[in-house]
């Protein structure tokens, strides 16, 4: 999809909030602790390559991404530090990740015998997967486990590291977290010899578990300044989230409506009185979805209702009283003493703020500031 360029919708990140975000969640652990920004889906909607420079100037030790093409995207970038793909890779892309010096997540015998003879003078980084109790990837079992060591030990590998990924260290039950770190640690002494690095910490980990025995955090949310539990759980330090991204756009079109005028697609809203009403350039084809018209936009300081459906390239809000077209409209962050969090959009959609934010399309354009 094009970048937008030639319309006044943008989403500006200022990524002196990111490095703040990273060296407040730095000052909090212990200093023998890694941190790998994780700035997969083009870091979270916010754009892989600025962030992940911000990031290295904030101090992390590497990244993680989802595949392979995220990881040469990095190196292309110039960034040589450890790059971890977490999903599954190609077998026929071991020498790829091998010469490049990516990291791959690895969880069976079968793909490490295939892979040991493509690969030559270089040898593959490997960290390997567990499945503790998130029912996606990893060994199951310690015989699964003790089998992909040995050929770890015996073959063109280097076994950096083994991980596992909680499903509810997000949640305030944690009885099922303490499964998984049962089942972990279980595994973690099945090992014939322990490697350089285990890992388990995701966002939500690091901060209301303090990271645990991990001794490298996987920092994905956290980074972008948003609550990992869709706000369900506080914050003890709300400095520790400072959210980095603000999304506005500016009226294009503002006319007044009498008793009886409709807006938009089915005819569904109606004037009951005369108004003013303004037309926005975002539309559902940039990530504004459908779902968000249930809520209100930002004008000068004032909630302004969504008005109609929201079209694939437009939307309309009613206004308290007529503005000037060009007027800034605030989607997602803050304007004056009001804010539209994530975390609100979200419960708009009845999703999670991750998903508002991945969603962002490219057809927005990305602004910087205090890079």
């Amino acid at each position: 999809m094009l970048e937008a360029i030639h319309r006044n919708t943008r989403v500006v990140v200022d990524l002196s909030i990111i490095k703040q975000n990273i060296s407040k969640l730095k000052s909090k652990l212990n200093p023998s602790k890694q941190v790998y920004a994780v700035v997969k889906a083009n870091a979270y909607g916010h754009g892989m390559i600025p962030v992940a420079k911000a990031a290295l100037e904030a101090g992390v030790q590497g990244f993680c991404v989802a595949n392979v093409d995220e990881a040469l995207a990095l190196r292309e970038a110039g960034i040589m530090e450890p790059v971890l793909i977490l999903g599954l890779s190609r077998v026929e892309d071991a020498p790829l990740l091998a010469s490049n010096h990516i990291t791959a997540a690895v969880d069976s015998v079968e793909w490490l015998l295939q892979a040991a003879p493509l690969l030559k003078e270089i040898p593959l980084k490997v960290h390997v997967a567990v499945d503790s109790g998130m029912g996606r990837i990893g060994v199951v079992n310690e015989k699964e486990l003790t089998e992909v060591e040995a050929v770890l030990r015996n073959g063109p590998f280097e076994f950096e590291a083994m991980f596992t990924h909680f499903a509810t260290a997000d949640e305030e039950d944690t009885a099922h977290l303490t499964k998984q770190e049962e089942k972990f640690n279980g595994m973690i002494g099945e090992l014939e010899e322990r490697p350089p690095h285990i890992h388990c910490s995701n966002s939500a980990y690091a901060i209301w578990h303090s990271a645990g025995d991990s001794d490298i955090i996987r920092y994905g949310i956290g980074l972008y300044g948003i609550n990992p539990s869709n706000g369900d759980l506080c914050v003890e330090d709300e400095e520790l989230l400072t959210p980095a991204l603000q999304w506005e756009t500016e009226m294009v079109k503002v006319k007044k409506l009498e008793i009886g005028d409709t807006v938009s697609y089915g005819a569904t809203y109606k004037a009951k009185e005369p108004q003013w009403v303004a037309t926005l350039p975002i539309g559902y084809a940039d990530g504004y979805i459908r779902a968000y018209n249930k809520g209100e936009v930002i004008v000068d300081g004032v909630r302004c209702p969504i008005i109609g459906r929201v079209c694939m390239d437009q939307c309309m809000v009613r206004l308290p009283h007529e503005y000037p077209v060009g007027t800034k409209v605030t989607l997602l962050g803050k304007n004056k003493e009001e804010e539209i969090t994530a975390i609100e959009l979200a419960k708009r959609a009845d999703t999670i703020a991750y998903e508002v934010i991945c969603m962002i399309s490219d057809r927005v354009k990305r602004e910087y500031i205090n890079g």
